[in-house]
């Protein structure tokens, strides 16, 4: 009997002095032997090994625990867009941030990082993609190299959707990934932007290819009404298209706080734009339009943004004498500093499907003077939050703008009201919410 007893105190006393890794590891054999994920539940390994948290709830409550873990686990999901100034690539990079902040692991896969990610984030990740260069190539095949990199993303981080901001190229390099990948099964989300539709998407030369990304991915959005039905006019699509609009953080875009930056002297007023300075942002009808306000107030133009119709408004304005009265700003990525600093915001824009730009600036309490060209209605109300013209009626803007300037009791309502349905019609929270929804119904 003693020797018996021996034995068990002997065999009691190695259990104890085993190592708590060894102990740890024969848990995590056991929890994969029932095809539990030791990832998603950290509790049930440091119990089973008898560490932290051991023996602190019963096992009823422990499963449960495991069941609301899994429920939670974090979901991996890839965003490409383009990097440089423009709001395609805004939008995106603000819906990863905001989505890493819901827990999230968001893989950014690019030419290079987007500009605004101006900081180390928790739960993002970027990924370059750097076409190699071979002499027989009149041009690096960047589609190619991005659909190389998205499979390798997904296969070495898990990755269950990849949503690209833009149908060309990146719909067709995300629906060549998903075929590469087969038989894994990938969600393939595509949000249209605007000239990927109205523009590019058109041309002869990208018509096909576009049209069939299109119809290709899981599930399609567009960032306004407008675009939604331009798209399946243009381009006979059936599938369905959600209609998703850009938002606006009313808490990063408000009203102006310091009045220690200035960008005019006091008796000055500010006439703002800001885009990519292509052909549709209709440059010279800016120019024109700062020319005649200037002959009637005391105005300064702010110009930020680069792109193709920077050099030829640098030049107009030195042939009006206007240098002193003009600054050309480049691309910025505080925005949200420059634009409450403006009196009245400008965009009278030839084409332009929603004009994040313009929600940034009522989101800051600046009344908005723009173009009624494509989804532009549906986010400036005229008379309400600002005015709207024909993208060529000078006249009409010229005395929009001066109207507002002359009456600082209708700038600031106006202004007012602008910011109250940018809170309330555009709120970053519902838009990713949706967006959550559209993944959510690819499972």
């Amino acid at each position: 009997m003693k020797r018996g007893r021996g034995r068990k105190e002997s065999a009691a006393a190695k259990r104890r002095e085993r190592p708590a890794g060894a102990v740890a590891a024969r848990a995590i054999r056991r929890l994969a032997e029932t095809k539990t994920d030791p990832a998603t539940d950290v509790a049930s390994v440091r119990a089973a090994a008898g560490g932290r948290g051991a023996g602190r709830k019963p096992r009823a409550e422990r499963v449960a625990a495991a069941g609301t873990a899994k429920v939670r686990r974090t979901r991996r999901i890839g965003i490409t867009c383009y990097s440089h100034f423009g709001g395609s690539g805004v939008v995106a990079t603000e819906l990863g941030l905001a989505l890493a902040r819901r827990g999230f692991e968001v893989h950014f896969i690019a030419s290079r990082l987007p500009f605004r990610l101006r900081k180390f984030e928790s739960n993002v990740l970027f990924h370059e993609v750097a076409p190699a260069s071979y002499p027989v190539f009149e041009q690096a095949p960047y589609n190619l190299a991005l659909s190389t990199k998205m499979v390798e993303v997904v296969e070495n981080y898990g990755l269950e959707i990849l949503h690209v901001h833009y149908a060309l190229p990146f719909a067709a390099s995300a629906y060549l990934a998903k075929q590469l990948l087969l038989p894994r099964q990938l969600g393939v989300v595509t949000t249209l932007h605007g000239t990927d539709i109205t523009v590019v998407g058109i041309e002869p030369s990208y018509f096909r290819i576009t049209q069939f990304s299109i119809q290709s991915s899981d599930r399609v959005t567009a960032v306004s009404r407008f675009l939604k039905d331009r798209t399946e006019e243009s381009f006979g699509i059936t599938k369905p298209i959600d209609v998703i609009y850009n938002f606006v953080d009313p808490e990063v875009f408000a009203p102006r706080k310091r009045s220690g930056l200035r960008l005019a002297p006091p008796h000055a007023r500010v006439l703002m734009h800001a885009s990519n300075f292509r052909p549709v942002k209709n440059i010279p009808t800016v120019i024109q339009v700062f020319a005649e306000v200037r002959k009637r107030v005391p105005v300064k133009l702010v110009m930020v943004g680069d792109g193709p119709e920077k050099a030829g408004a640098e030049h107009r304005v030195r042939e009006l004498g206007a240098e002193r009265d003009v600054l050309f700003l480049g691309n910025q990525d505080c925005m949200e500093e420059i634009l409450p600093l403006a009196d009245v915001f400008l965009l009278p824009s030839s084409s332009e499907s929603f004009g994040l730009v313009a929600l940034e600036a009522m989101s800051a309490e600046v009344p908005v003077v723009a173009s009624n060209a494509g989804g532009l209605p549906e986010v400036v109300e005229h008379g309400v939050t600002g005015y709207l013209h024909d993208s060529g009626h000078v006249d009409g803007f010229v005395a929009s703008v001066l109207r507002l300037l002359g009456n600082e009791s209708l700038r600031r309502s106006m202004g007012k009201r602008a910011r109250r349905v940018a809170r309330e019609r555009f709120d970053v929270d519902d838009m990713v919410t949706r967006y959550v929804n559209v993944y959510d119904s690819l499972k």
